[in-house]
């Protein structure tokens, strides 16, 4: 009987899963990051959110306009926090520090923002990159992302 070499980390051993969800919490931390300092601007003027809102305002279903009514007065806060939140968030997941607490935070925050603009009303939800597949990555983290490798917090 010959002896086989043992894999040391098999395809779905717990230390293969941690090393994927790894990669999607860098992946998923650099695109929020990202996402943040294109919105920089926002931070000296709050036109651009605003004029965004307004678009989302004619243009939204019956639940997302009684939200937008709501939301609008508060537009200079969160054109400030939204991309500070980004750029944070974005980058807690990147180095790893509170994964849970930041992918959850993410979460929360992009919800909000694709329910004010309806796009999670349309069927192209579905497919937008920035819609369900970026939710479901952020709710795998907050399952799954204690203590990751290369993670400064775990």
């Amino acid at each position: 009987m010959a002896h086989q070499p043992r894999m040391q980390n098999p395809p779905g051993s717990a230390t293969a899963q941690a090393f994927g969800l790894m990669l999607i919490r860098i992946a998923a931390g650099i695109y929020l990051c990202s996402m943040g300092i294109s919105k920089a601007r926002w931070l000296l003027d709050s036109t651009p959110l605003a004029n965004q809102l307004s678009i989302w305002s004619a243009q939204a279903t019956p639940l997302s306009q009684w939200y937008l009514e709501r939301i609008l007065p508060g537009t200079p806060v969160f054109a400030r926090l939204v991309p500070l939140a980004e750029m944070a968030g974005g980058l807690a997941l990147a180095v790893g520090f509170w994964t849970r607490l930041a992918a959850g935070a993410m979460f929360l925050m992009i919800l909000n923002y694709q329910f004010a603009a309806g796009a999670m009303f349309s069927p192209a939800y579905l497919t937008n990159p920035n819609g369900l597949p970026l939710l479901g990555t952020l709710l795998g983290l907050v399952i799954g992302g204690a203590r990751l490798p290369l993670s400064i917090k775990r």
